[in-house]
């Protein structure tokens, strides 16, 4: 069995929540470890998940009645029946006191907000928003960098009752009609404009377009992020943030179910028009404390920070962080700019605990030869996250070798559709290079064949077999559930199928390959498209890659792009380099039958490479969507290349 490449040590576990955890529930568990822990959490849902509710002593003015109705209902369990509850009282304790958040922007200026003055401030913006006329289940959007305001105009809405829904301003303005047009706001938060990697960027010729479109906004608030003293005048129905923001108010918390609606989250769009996700306020809450206390051991006061825009569900899962009593660490703007060093200065600076990043960032740090472990001091970080695509094993080294030899390195795996984790960190088990360390407590993962039958070592999809509270309440204006029963349970009925194509390992990990729907399928043998990243990427010549299937000769065959490192160029030399590797690392199969150069890669918004749609330009198709990708120009660069027609 392949050996770990980081252990806990035994005054980590001892010291670990997860542990404090599993011994209050020793005696319920057949065995005294984290597979026994696992195996409680999904025999006896109801225990499991009443005990989680006792020990993060969740707020609610009525006690639930049920933990859950019928666990076999996929979807349509009721979870916590009876509880009235306020997600934003949940964030807003009043025991927490000192920092709540710390912003800062690429240019480095720094903005700290404490608890005290997070609350004075929620009330505020609440009470704005009820004179406007805002309540329970009204849609505020908003369209704001990852800046204080976000956060406390999200506290604002959801301590009403409002259902929230942002994109980051870096959207296009189809690409904002196509989320917001759908679902309606009475209110829209938005900035003046933002800076990315040195550029400043105007924001208000699209607010004038995206504001003249929507019809159902009745109040535009406006945050000065780049000037104070912005015009606004031209804006229909504009009311300045700095205005509402310091009304001496008092906190008020609606109470509402468990299941009331919380947040609205978008699809990629990649294919259609995004599919609006409904997230629920007690589901939402119960989730992120379990991924944030339980697998990533969040203490009160920890710093914890996640590289993410408010169009991504990481923002929604960092805000949560709150609820643990952690200082929330923002940060808006280009991650390399001024320099690859830049965001692990403000981690030490700030006594970073928890760092959240994407694999590809990883991916590039290592490339640009920086190595923070030479550069800053990083004894307070405990654990590092990587999501938004499998982590390859190179970046396994890369963080033991030259950023910190003990600490959680944790590829974690769920998605919007679920605003957590089917494959979760963990404090007190081993790290295996290419695994996401375990299933997360109280979802029941599993990996079906093509027939669905249950497989352990082999690659198969990845699915849920039993209910579980985060699953979406509904899309947005779907009848009958039409779209959500498609996208989740048509594969295999009355089980949830995530779409990734992975394996669970003998040792209780589980490995991603890619999604399901970009699978090669070359003479009939099933290939993820990360088993060839993971190879590609790790040559310093190439900054990054993306691989399709090309239907070709009524079979399909391999085809590799790849963007290049300046001072490189794709020789005859670089291509069977890149052959010979995967071979060697792979098989003969995931060999490419063509390898070309582009100078860009299509991603979207959220920094996620478009495989279908690449796929899709090759083959002469229509792309339905190009507003939802962040570079749409970039699919120009595959397009009838005379090289994929011999």
């Amino acid at each position: 069995m392949t050996e770990p490449i980081w252990r806990p040590s035994a005054e980590r576990i001892a010291a670990s929540h997860i542990q404090r955890f599993l011994s209050l529930h020793r005696q319920k568990l057949e065995t005294e470890d984290y597979p026994g822990l696992h195996d409680w959490s999904v025999s006896e849902p109801e225990a499991f998940w009443a005990a989680l509710w006792d020990y993060f002593g969740i707020r609610s003015s009525a006690p639930y009645t049920s933990v859950v109705d019928d666990i076999h209902a996929m979807p349509g369990a009721a979870w916590f029946d009876g509880a009235t509850m306020n997600y934003a009282e949940n964030l807003l304790r009043p025991q927490y006191d000192g920092v709540a958040l710390i912003a800062y922007t690429e240019t480095g200026r720094r903005i700290e907000m404490s608890w005290d003055g997070l609350r004075k401030e929620v009330a505020s913006v609440a009470r704005a928003l009820r004179k406007i006329g805002v309540g329970p289940n009204d849609r505020v959007a908003a369209l704001l960098p990852n800046c204080p305001e976000a956060i406390v105009a999200m506290l604002a809405s959801t301590s009403i009752g409002a259902i929230w829904s942002s994109c980051s301003p870096d959207f296009g303005i189809e690409g904002v009609l196509d989320r917001f047009g759908q679902i309606e706001p009475k209110v829209l938060f938005a900035a003046d404009g933002y800076t990315y990697n040195g550029k400043t960027i105007d924001c208000l010729p699209a607010i004038r377009s995206i504001i003249g479109e929507l019809a159902s906004v009745d109040a535009l608030i406006m945050v000065d992020f780049l000037d104070d003293d912005a015009d606004f005048d031209d804006l229909p129905r504009a009311i300045r943030y700095a205005d509402i923001a310091n009304d001496n108010a008092e906190l008020e918390f609606e109470q509402l179910p468990f299941s009331h609606p919380l947040y609205i989250l978008y699809s990629s769009g990649t294919t259609g028009i995004p599919k609006c996700i409904v997230h629920s306020a007690g589901a939402t809450l119960i989730q992120h404390q379990k991924e944030h206390i339980i697998h990533s051991d969040v203490d009160v006061g920890d710093v914890i920070f996640y590289f993410t825009t408010c169009g991504w569900m990481m923002w929604n899962w960092l805000a949560s962080g709150l609820a643990s009593g952690a200082t929330l660490l923002l940060f808006d703007g280009a991650p390399f700019h001024p320099d690859p060093g830049h965001l692990w200065r403000i981690a030490e600076a700030e006594n970073l605990a928890l760092f959240g990043i994407s694999a590809k960032y990883l991916s590039a740090l290592e490339k640009s030869g920086f190595r923070p472990k030479e550069h800053v001091d990083l004894s307070a970080l405990k654990s590092i996250l990587s999501t938004g695509s499998p982590l390859a094993p190179a970046s396994f080294d890369f963080v033991y070798r030259d950023i910190k030899a003990d600490l959680q390195l944790s590829s974690v795996a769920g998605g919007t559709d679920i605003i957590s984790c089917f494959g979760a960190g963990n404090p007190i088990l081993p790290v295996y290079r290419s695994e996401l360390q375990c299933r997360a407590l109280g979802m029941k993962v599993d990996v079906f064949d093509d027939n669905g039958n249950s497989i352990v070592g082999e690659k198969g999809e990845l699915v849920c077999t039993q209910a579980f509270p985060s699953m979406p309440l509904e899309f947005w204006n779907d009848p009958g559930d039409e779209k959500y029963h498609a996208a989740y349970f048509e594969k295999f009925p009355g089980v949830w199928a995530q779409g990734d194509y992975a394996e669970l390992t003998a040792h209780g990990g589980i490995i991603i390959y890619g999604r399901s729907d970009a699978i090669l399928n070359p003479g009939g043998v099933r290939i993820g498209t990360a088993e060839i990243y993971r190879v590609v990427e790790q040559f310093e010549e190439v900054a990054e890659s993306i691989v399709i299937a090309q239907d070709w000769e009524d079979d399909v065959r391999v085809v590799l792009f790849v963007r290049l490192q300046d001072g490189y160029s794709l020789d005859d030399e670089l291509k069977q380099a890149l052959r010979t590797s995967i071979r060697t690392s792979a098989s003969p199969r995931h060999v490419p039958a063509r390898i070309l150069e582009v100078q860009d890669i299509p991603r979207t918004i959220n920094g996620k490479i478009v495989e279908i749609a690449v796929r899709d330009v090759v083959h002469g198709r229509e792309i339905r969507n190009t507003d939802a990708l962040a570079n749409p120009a970039a699919l120009e660069f595959f397009r009838d290349r005379a090289e994929l027609s011999e």
